[in-house]
């Protein structure tokens, strides 16, 4: 049985919330015996050594900023990975449309793994790398990447340092900490997004428990917490992080490629023109349940033989698909990461999701903007995209219930041509990229106008 102390030995960025600011004027033997007691009691030890050195630690606190005046408003923008996924479309999304006249923004982030797709690819967004940033817990690369991050926010002494993902969110306010950016300083502010959240789905119930309380602590270092949906709000106020006036939630906003018509999509992807399709648009991990898809399409298979299910993905459970799928030869067709997802859903008579947890996922967002009706498990924010009845069905996470709804649509044309017409009307309006850039330029600027002039000027000289 795991225990809350093993746990926390598979969980190191966890222990960064135990970070101080160093101050000012100590000399090299302080924070060196400060840097050994840190070590001895993270397990870490001489793993750091090569990685994270005295005069770093010194330099990063004493350095003065390098940024040069403009006049705009300057926003450190911090992810882990770029990998193909809700947040860094919504990164994209600002990259390529927030005020340039009005906002310095910069992305910070670090790799993406093998089994992921990079969207970075598909933006020529300037982007900061960090070394060491990534998915992975490594402990000596965690710890450069946070030297890193806060040298970066002394040299660029961001008014607002944005972060994302519980990796980056972490590393990157207690980099703030390290940096001196922060109201607690009298300057600067810091916002975190969950487009999501790991209670449900990620942990046992000890590593959930160190989970909640480093978010708890993180909050209380932090000035505006961000949602993707309210019931991922009110699943994190349960869960006692944050405060409610903290809080403001934020829909994604999406804008879809050109949607091809059903015969040409069909076409390019192999499938037979006048086949029943089902599409599963995603990353293959656990969570996703990818298992439960599968179970999912066995049970429309044994009434609907002829049906076909593409999924559109990939991720560590790659394998485990194929080899689930080669049990029916000719029924799925595994097409990796494709940029052209409009192409999916075009070809596609229902779009399934699975999940197990979410937040609110751009899937049913896409799916539903290309007219697309959609089954999925109630979950997270998921009510808040699909209209049970209206615009898709929604289900318990269930493969038999999931199969029924799927089933439905798939027989009773003239009912997924309605809810799909609906879907179309309703993404568009609430989840333009346009109200996502309009919404965080609005926080941006309230947040600016809450930091201290006098203190933090505007523009540096």
């Amino acid at each position: 049985m795991e225990t809350a102390r093993s746990a926390v030995f598979r969980c190191p960025p966890l222990l960064y919330l135990s970070v101080r600011p160093v101050p000012i004027g100590l000399n090299h033997a302080s924070v060196g015996n400060a840097e050994r007691l840190r070590r001895r009691r993270d397990g870490v030890g001489e793993k750091l050594k090569s990685r994270v050195s005295f005069s770093d630690v010194n330099r990063l606190i004493t350095e003065e900023p390098v940024v040069r005046p403009d006049g705009r408003i300057r926003v450190m923008e911090i992810i882990a990975r770029m990998n193909i996924g809700g947040p860094a479309t919504q990164i994209l999304g600002l990259c390529e449309r927030l005020n340039t006249e009005e906002f310095d923004h910069r992305l910070y982030t670090g790799q993406v793994e093998e089994t992921e797709g990079d969207r970075l690819g598909d933006t020529v967004a300037r982007v900061h790398r960090v070394p060491g940033l990534g998915r992975s817990v490594r402990p000596g690369d965690d710890c450069r990447a946070l030297l890193r991050l806060a040298a970066e926010m002394r040299a660029f002494r961001p008014h607002i340092v944005h972060t994302r993902t519980a990796k980056a969110g972490a590393l990157g306010r207690v980099a703030a900490r390290l940096a001196r950016v922060g109201a607690a300083w009298g300057g600067g502010r810091t916002v975190h997004v969950f487009h999501g959240h790991l209670l449900h789905g990620y942990f046992s119930p000890a590593k959930r428990r160190l989970y909640v309380g480093a978010e708890r602590r993180l909050a209380a270092m932090t000035d505006r917490l961000v949602t993707v949906g309210a019931n991922v709000r009110d699943d994190l106020l349960a869960a006692g992080i944050g405060r409610p006036g903290q809080y403001v939630v934020i829909p994604p906003g999406v804008r879809l490629g050109g949607v091809p018509g059903r015969e040409a999509a069909r076409a390019e992807l192999g499938l037979p023109p006048d086949a029943p399709v089902v599409a599963f648009v995603g990353r293959l991990t656990r969570v996703k349940r990818p298992d439960r898809f599968l179970a999912a399409a066995r049970a429309v298979l044994a009434r609907l033989p002829a049906c076909r299910f593409v999924v559109c993905g990939g991720g560590e459970l790659t394998d485990e698909v194929e080899r689930a799928a080669g049990a029916a030869p000719g029924a799925f067709h595994l097409l990796g990461w494709r940029a052209d997802v409009e192409t999916v859903y075009a070809a596609a008579d229902v779009v399934l999701l699975t999940s197990d947890n979410e937040g609110t996922p751009l899937t049913l967002i896409e799916a539903g903007m290309a007219g697309t009706p959609v089954v999925a498990t109630r979950v997270g924010s998921v009510e808040e995209v699909v209209r049970h009845g209206v615009t898709g069905l929604l289900a318990a996470p269930d493969a038999g219930e999931l199969a029924e709804h799927a089933f439905r649509l798939l027989t009773d044309p003239v009912l997924a041509r309605r809810m799909g017409e609906s879907a179309r009307r309703w993404t568009t309006e609430s989840f333009a990229v346009e109200r996502l850039v309009a919404d965080t330029e609005a926080l941006y600027r309230s947040l600016y106008a809450a930091s201290s002039p006098s203190s933090f000027p505007r523009s540096i000289a």
